[in-house]
């Protein structure tokens, strides 16, 4: 919480937490590749199945969103 707005997260805490998670997702997509190079198909399939199912369900909605919300600020340049 910032000492202004106590209602607006914090930016910091913000970034940890998408870089945290970022690396966590390109973490468990590296393993799911070298489950897949040793041979393990079905594991493959269900962590990658897994993940894209993450993406849909929690993620691809505030993607959506972020990028329009970039396009508007540039056009706003």
């Amino acid at each position: 919480m910032t000492a202004d707005n106590p209602s607006k997260k914090s930016d910091l805490g913000d970034w940890i937490f998408a870089f945290f998670h970022l690396f966590l997702l390109i973490g468990i997509l590296i393993y799911a590749v070298y489950s897949l190079l040793i041979g393990n198909s079905l594991r493959f399939s269900l962590i990658f199945g897994g993940l894209a199912l993450y993406y849909f369900l929690v993620l691809h909605k505030n993607v959506k969103k972020e990028i329009v919300r970039r396009k508007k600020s540039r056009a706003s340049r």
